[in-house]
Parts: structure tokens; sequence; C-alpha cells
């Protein structure tokens, strides 16, 4: 009986070890298979972490083979939840805010991806594979939920964008309008509709000294910038920046 229980003993030792070496086997198998494909995916997750983190800079068109990678983080909810989860962030900052009844609290807004959405026109570029073409940009809404709950508290919100007014000004202008941006300033006074987009005399300026320069102006017409959002980190970067900045995800094109 002692031989039996030990011969019973040594094939149920030896079928595990079969079973651990097949489980093994298996997951090896499986984890090398996932590889290819997770691997790349990962690699182009790293690079829009690096992208959103200002720590890859100056980049033209988004790596060929994350094409796919930004289109299913731009169309397939992660996108539009990133944004939701930034604007809320916002709209709690707002409720902590006392304006004063002076008029010069004041809040920035970029255009681009920020008050208007080129996600559309992106989606013909291979979301940002292809380099930027001027001629054919136009823009879409993206949510005013901010823009509206800026206005009810009582700010003056400044649109300030490095569009060209040549090109842009007009398709800027209804775009806007169409979405019902309207109580919007630019400046000291409600907004020219001539004057919303950079103008001749700015030409040539990189868009962190551009904005710089506009806020600037605000600030010396005493107002408090309370707040700044934009797509890209020159909207934020530069003087008179704001008491606090958001940047929004945007990891199809990059504007030094």
């Amino acid at each position: 009986m002692v031989g039996f229980g030990w011969s019973m003993q040594r094939m149920r030792e030896a079928i595990m070890l079969v079973f651990v070496a097949i489980w093994s086997s298996s997951k090896a198998a499986s984890t090398w298979w996932r590889s290819d494909t997770d691997e790349a995916w990962d690699n182009c997750l790293s690079w829009r972490l690096g992208v959103e983190a200002n720590n890859i800079r100056a980049w033209r068109t988004v790596p060929p083979e994350c094409s796919t990678h930004v289109e299913v983080y731009m169309v397939r909810g992660q996108y539009q939840r990133d944004v939701n989860l930034i604007v809320d962030t916002i709209c709690a900052y707002i409720d902590t805010i006392d304006l004063s009844s002076d008029g010069l609290d004041a809040w920035i807004l970029d255009v681009d991806d920020t008050c208007i959405s080129n996600l559309f026109y992106y989606s013909g570029k291979r979301y940002g594979c292809e380099p930027f073409d001027p001629v054919g940009f136009k823009a879409w809404a993206l949510s005013a939920r901010l823009f509206v709950k800026l206005i009810a508290k009582g700010f003056k919100v400044f649109l300030v964008t490095g569009r060209d007014e040549d090109t842009l000004g007009q398709a800027t202008i209804r775009n806007l309008h169409a979405q019902g941006f309207f109580a919007y300033h630019h400046d000291d006074d409600d907004v020219d509709d001539n004057d919303l987009c950079r103008s001749g005399a700015y030409k040539g300026q990189s868009a962190i000294a551009y904005k710089s320069t506009v806020r600037k102006q605000l600030a010396e017409e005493g107002f408090r910038i309370w707040g700044n959002v934009g797509d890209q980190w020159s909207d934020l970067q530069g003087e008179y920046t704001g008491n606090r900045t958001f940047k929004l995800p945007n990891p199809m094109y990059y504007i030094p």
C-alpha cells in the first residue's frame, strides 16, 4: 500500500508538471502573439503621452504607424471623455472664483480645437499623418458648455487665435456665430469681426509671441486673467498666461 500511495503521489506530481508546462507554453505563446500588435499600440500611446506632456516638440506629422491609434482615440469616445473631464475641472475652478464688480475679470479661450473642432478636416488628412493644408482648412464646433458657463458667471471672454485674417477670417466668424459664440471679446471692446484673427502686422510671429502680446495688452488695460484654455502648449506659454492654464488634448498637429 505504501508503494501504491507513493506511485499515485508521483503520478499526480507528474500530471501537475505537465499541466504547468502546457499552461506556461500557452501563456508565453499568447504573450508573444500580443506583442506584435500591443507593442506597436503601446509605442503610439507613449508617443501621444510625450506629445501631450510637451516632451515631444516640433513634430510635423503623426508617425504613420500611429494613424489608427490616433483615429481610434479621436473618434471612439476617449478624446471626448478626456475633454469632458477637463471641462468639468475648469467648471469646478470657476465656481471657486468671486468676481469683482468692475467688469475686469477675464478668461482666454483659443479658437481651434478649443471653441471649434478641426476633427473633420484632419480625418481627411489621416488624422495628422499628412501635413496641414491651409487652403483646405475649415472648422466645426466643439461643445460650447464652457463658454456658456463663463458668460453666465460674468467673465469677459476673449477669443485669441493665430488664424490668418486674410485666408480664414470670414470662415472663422461664420463658424463661431453658427455655434452661438457671440458675447466674446477682443482687446477691450466687443469683438470686431475684422480684428478676431491675426492681422498682417503680426505675421511671422510665433504663436507664443503673438498671444503673449495680446495677453499683455489685456493686462495693461487692467484685466485679471483668471484662466487660459488651449489645445496647444503655445497657447499657454509666454507672458501673462493667467492664474491657471488648462491644456486640451490634441495629437493631430503641433503649432510652435
